[in-house]
């Protein structure tokens, strides 16, 4: 992405003046009075994400006054600024006064820079920000290239996106940080990793296994492993057209967790990472698993299947147990997994889930400091049972409709056993309709506040 933020002298950038409702009023009054006559006229209230541009004697750009929620008001959405890259008039800007979150009213402003221009050309906002001082601009701008990376990843459509052009940009990543790259595919993974090999061999574009490696061996080992299914026709459980329609994004696990990567190996963490992604493209063909049939995983632990669409789960088992062999510090997995996350939370909050009670907690600090929210469902043991198989160790789905996240968890559990502390998380990856800050379309999801928890243990 295009930087956002510029060096120039605050004297020579056009104030954003933060208001409410409530500071409307003396705000405006302090205003000079054809200023003042100019907001007047234009009805002006200060509702939350409203703009004004108040012009000069010579009709340049002398000042903006912005709407932002009262701060006490629950639907306060900090990452309000992030709308003004749309509709400030090409320019280099600065704030005038505190919004409510300084920090994150900088990180708003840009993400609300992204746009995708990989098909057509886009108009990029030729909007610059003077940052206020005391803000960390490298890592406001690490984690900025971070959710356009992920967002960049998920938006591309599936005919460019394969598991081949997936393994492309972890390559690419991993070289750019020094990282080590190794990438198994095709029939290679018949015997060690059986599951993504079932879930990916009815495509012409071969399944395969990404793994990255980087930092000292010396450090606490932090592995994350990100469901990379390109595309999911549902399998021989063939999706409705409806449900198929978006399912480009069904690799946003893998998208998020190279953003996650990037924003580690970026910031020299004192960690030892691993990155595991399955990349595989769940089709319909003659070869394709069948609902019933039976495999064993890499762990040992035969899996029925009971829902060829539900392999996202599939494919993480076997990456997740070769996760856990090396026994590490802190197991994180992350991906598109369950419609059943977005009927109980809808898709701006994803569900998390572990049994470490600190871990628990500082996840969900962590995603209320960084505005990147998820909420912790839990990894209830009487419904493990429901995962049971008459002639199998388990099976992937079971037969009715309810708590479809938390069976999904509990199957994901049951290939982590060494790992000293584990953490799944059911994002959705997408934004269904713009918010500031947050343009339609892929989205990065939990990769900040985790970030966010690193920096904090390993920084």
């Amino acid at each position: 992405m295009h930087s956002v933020f510029e060096t120039a002298p605050a004297a020579s950038s056009i104030p954003i003046t933060f208001a409410t409702k409530a500071t409307w009023e003396a705000i405006r009054d302090s205003l000079p009075p054809p200023a003042r006559q100019f907001a007047l006229a234009n009805g002006f209230a200060a509702k939350p994400g409203k703009c004004l541009t108040l012009p000069s004697a010579d009709g340049h750009v002398a000042q903006v006054v912005f709407g932002l929620d009262e701060e006490s008001s629950k639907s306060n959405d900090l990452f309000r600024p992030g709308s003004l890259p749309g509709l400030l008039p090409p320019g280099t800007y600065r704030f005038a006064n505190a919004p409510h979150d300084t920090r994150l009213a900088v990180l708003a402003f840009a993400l609300g820079s992204y746009r995708f221009g990989r098909y057509r050309k886009t108009d990029m906002p030729d909007v610059r920000l003077v940052p206020p001082d005391g803000i960390d601009v490298t890592d406001i701008t690490r984690m900025a290239e971070a959710v356009s990376l992920a967002r960049d990843l998920i938006n591309t459509p599936s005919n460019d996106m394969g598991p081949e052009q997936l393994a492309q940009a972890a390559r690419e990543l991993a070289a750019r940080f020094g990282a080590s790259f190794h990438c198994t595919a095709g029939d290679e993974l018949a015997q060690n990793f059986p599951l993504i090999h079932a879930v990916g061999m009815a495509s012409t574009r071969a399944p395969c296994l990404i793994d990255i490696g980087w930092g000292d061996p010396a450090h606490p080992k932090v592995t994350l492993v990100g469901k990379g299914v390109c595309f999911d026709t549902g399998g021989l459980d063939l999706k409705p057209s409806s449900g198929m329609l978006i399912m480009k994004k069904d690799m946003g696990g893998a998208a998020n967790v190279l953003a996650l990567a990037s924003m580690v190996m970026d910031a020299g963490l004192k960690l030892r990472l691993r990155v595991l992604i399955p990349a595989v493209e769940n089709a319909v063909a003659g070869n394709a698993f069948r609902p019933l049939d039976i495999f064993k995983s890499r762990k040992g632990l035969t899996v029925e299947i009971g829902n060829t669409d539900a392999e996202g789960r599939l494919v993480l088992a076997d990456a997740l147990a070769l996760a856990d062999e090396e026994t590490p510090d802190l197991l994180i997995d992350m991906g598109t997994l369950t419609g059943a996350a977005r009927v109980a939370l809808g898709p701006d909050l994803p569900p998390f889930y572990t049994d470490d009670e600190r871990l628990a907690l500082d996840v969900a600090r962590c995603a209320k400091q960084e505005n990147d929210p998820l909420w912790r469902l839990p990894l209830w043991p009487a419904y493990d049972s429901w995962l049971d198989s008459k002639i199998a160790h388990i099976n992937n789905a079971p037969s009715g409709g309810f708590a479809g996240s938390i069976t999904c968890a509990l199957f994901l559990q049951r290939f982590v056993e060494a790992a000293k502390s584990w953490l799944h998380v059911d994002i959705y990856g997408w934004t269904p309709s713009a918010k500031p800050a947050r343009p339609e379309g892929g989205e990065c999801q939990a990769a900040r506040a985790i970030y966010k928890l690193l920096g904090e243990r390993y920084g």
